[in-house]
């Protein structure tokens, strides 16, 4: 049995994707006049996105309930969120000598990228005010 569930994982797992997006965006902004650089893009696996859209979230609370999910789907399902990849855009080219970073697009994945950052962090500032509440006995 977990202490604190899965939230503060799967929170730190959100954090981490979204400071390797960061990078990566910031490498292909770096590179906009690079000759033949192609931007990269950072993602999710689709059995992240699956999970995201089909994981009911239960606890057994009597030895007599039906449980939910048995702890080797918990662990593939903690394997799935922390699987990320980075790949190339290769097909384009929006300038003239090969390079096919488009700023505006980079400018508003940023922005979203900062915006599901901060979404994460103030999640995890929540988590702990609750946790000091706990310990200070509700005051």
């Amino acid at each position: 049995m977990s202490l604190f569930s899965t939230t503060f994982q799967t929170i730190e797992n959100g954090i981490s994707y979204a400071s390797q997006k960061q990078q990566t965006i910031a490498q292909n902004i770096a590179n906009v006049d690079t000759p033949n650089y192609k931007s990269k893009t950072v993602s999710r696996t689709s059995e992240f996105r699956d999970l995201l859209h089909n994981e009911l979230e239960a606890y057994q609370t009597d030895s007599k309930h039906i449980p939910f999910s048995d702890s080797s789907q918990r662990a593939l399902t903690q394997q799935a969120i922390t699987q990320q990849a980075i790949t190339q855009q290769g097909n384009t080219s929006y300038q003239a000598n090969g390079n096919n970073v488009d700023m505006d697009k980079e400018m508003a994945d940023m922005a979203e990228n900062q915006i599901y950052y901060e979404a994460l962090v103030d999640r995890l500032n929540g988590k702990f005010n609750s946790l000091q509440t706990v310990i200070r006995g509700g005051k």
